[in-house]
């Protein structure tokens, strides 16, 4: 960073503060608008319709032949057992 800025860390804090705010939209939305008025962009549409899939078992599904049991059981609550925990007989 170039000493004329001043230390990082209030350039930094100056950047955030105008990204937070909307100081960058609001430079990005004049300069486009000037670039525009002047023929500078042209505003071209491209739309993609390629399609990827992954495998079923990078997807999340189901995998056959492996047992639930085979999975770590989540171990019992530790907490002490008080008398309002302990359901009514009758």
């Amino acid at each position: 960073m170039p000493e004329r800025y001043g230390p990082w860390d209030r350039v930094y804090d100056l950047f955030r503060r105008w990204q937070r705010n909307g100081t960058w939209a609001r430079i990005v939305d004049q300069l486009q608008a000037q670039a525009d008025a002047k023929g500078l962009i042209t505003w071209d549409v491209n739309v993609d319709s390629t399609v990827c899939r992954a495998h079923q078992h990078a997807a999340g599904a189901s995998k056959r032949g492996i047992c639930k049991r085979s999975r770590p059981v989540a171990l019992p609550s530790n907490r002490p057992t008080t008398v309002s925990d302990v359901p009514e007989a009758g």
